[in-house]
């Protein structure tokens, strides 16, 4: 049987300078990777949480090219880690607008995967607003790849509502870099989390954004890891840090064959 994979999703505050945002999770990657972690991942936007939305603009880069994503390619030759670089910004073909993208590379700073965020978070009760869609341009198709035996399924944020998403991407782990706000995320990002794992027997490592930014907001934190039956594995609430944890394919496969709900689909 396949050995356990080590998994790590590292937790930021980023705040409105970019270099001290990957010096922070530049620190957290090679702490991750000394703890023996093969795969490592981090929060949505880890690169900058702006004043406005708007301050995205200025650093989004074209595809392949950019400082930003030389940094990925560099950090994870450096850590010898498969490193899922969160989401930054990436130039799209609407003036005015970006790509909310998660990028993947390899130990040897190869790109594996790039995907787009599909759904734009919208939301307003009155005290909040936030609508991506304003900013951001949604992408075009699911992304899975294939890492050390396993399918891993692309998510960001938002994704986590819409479970067809995870059904075409059919994983055995879901990645769900995020930026939940604390209102959204203390009612339903541990329930969001477990659902994805437990209706579709795979694990789910979700980086977050864990506190109160210099622009004000504030974000849920709470990075987990949930293994296919829905149990956490590891969770920090709030503020920088890492969690860590194995993916065990025999584990996914017990689950799989005791209740193998996946074989039982009809629509």
């Amino acid at each position: 049987m396949q050995a356990t994979l080590r998994l790590a999703a590292v937790q930021l505050v980023s705040g409105l300078q970019v270099d001290d945002n990957l010096a922070r999770a530049r620190h957290w990657v090679l702490e991750a990777s000394r703890q023996g972690a093969q795969l490592v991942a981090l929060p949505e936007y880890f690169c900058l949480m702006g004043q406005r939305d708007e301050d995205k603009l200025a650093i989004a880069e074209a595809d392949g090219e950019g400082p930003l994503q030389a940094f990925l390619m560099q950090l994870a030759r450096e850590a010898g880690v498969t490193l899922v670089g969160g989401t930054l910004p990436m130039r799209s073909a609407v003036p005015g607008k970006v790509h909310n993208a998660c990028l993947v590379f390899d130990p040897e700073g190869r790109r594996l995967a790039r995907y787009d965020k599909l759904h734009l978070f919208g939301f307003d009760n009155g005290r909040e607003r936030y609508d991506e869609g304003r900013l951001q341009q949604a992408g075009a198709a699911p992304v899975a790849f294939d890492w050390q035996g396993q399918r891993v399924g692309l998510s960001v944020c938002y994704d986590l509502r819409f479970p067809e998403l995870y059904r075409r991407l059919a994983p055995s782990l879901i990645l769900a870099p995020s930026a939940f706000t604390h209102t959204t995320g203390q009612a339903h990002w541990e329930l969001l989390l477990r659902a994805r794992a437990v209706e579709n027997l795979a694990y789910v490592l979700a980086p977050a954004q864990g506190g109160l930014h210099a622009n004000g907001r504030r974000t849920w934190g709470h990075t987990m890891l949930v293994d296919p039956w829905g149990q956490v594995l590891g969770c920090l609430p709030e503020g920088e840090g890492l969690v860590l944890g194995e993916l065990d394919p025999a584990r996914l496969a017990q689950c799989r064959s005791q209740l193998p709900a996946l074989q039982h689909r009809r629509l």
